[in-house]
């Protein structure tokens, strides 16, 4: 199983009107962890860029600016998921993998495929995804009531995962942060 751990990190809500600024994510092919990513991108430059966005992500303007070109990075991205997807294999695919990644996430990552002429995006990812936020709502729906939301920070504090609060997001940490509670929420009889 080929599981492509991931987050975003972008500059407003909207995915055809804002872009992201950070890519992070980590490769799980049959449980054993392949390779971990992290890229700072450019957003495209017709994107809306909101202050509020970058201030929840402590990062300016200026800064994202300055990152790599989306184009550079897009490249970057193939490369990586080449090395363990046959893009022409209908049978080889990793499963999308984040946190609220169904109603949010996956949709500004096709997008910057398509921002950067690709319309394959479902030759490297199955159209069906694993939100761990939906494993979660399952997992803890019998102390729902005693939480004040279901925001990534408030679900791993309800599982006992330490949290640094000054790390949230930064996409690099948020996936770390997905993938602990994907292993306690999905396999909970692991050891892990």
């Amino acid at each position: 199983m080929k599981l492509f751990f991931f987050d975003l990190e972008t500059t407003g809500i909207k995915y055809w009107r804002n872009g992201i600024h950070q890519i992070s994510g980590e490769i799980v092919i049959d449980g054993e962890t392949k390779e971990s990513f992290n890229f700072n991108v450019q957003p495209h430059p017709r994107c809306e860029i909101e202050e509020e966005a970058l201030r929840v992500c402590g990062v300016t303007k200026e800064q994202i600016l300055s990152y790599p070109p989306m184009n550079e990075v897009y490249s970057r991205l193939i490369d990586l998921l080449s090395k363990y997807v046959d893009r022409y294999d209908k049978k080889d695919k990793f499963f999308l993998v984040g946190y609220n990644n169904a109603s949010f996430d996956n949709y500004f990552l096709k997008a910057f495929f398509v921002q950067n002429g690709d319309n394959f995006f479902y030759s490297w990812f199955w159209v069906n995804s694993i939100d761990v936020m939906v494993l979660a709502t399952s997992y803890l729906m019998h102390k729902r009531h005693e939480m004040p939301d279901f925001k990534q920070e408030t679900v791993a504090r309800a599982l006992g995962i330490d949290i640094e609060p000054e790390k949230l997001h930064d996409a690099s940490y948020d996936i770390r942060l997905t993938k602990r509670i994907y292993e306690k929420v999905a396999c909970p009889n692991d050891s892990r």
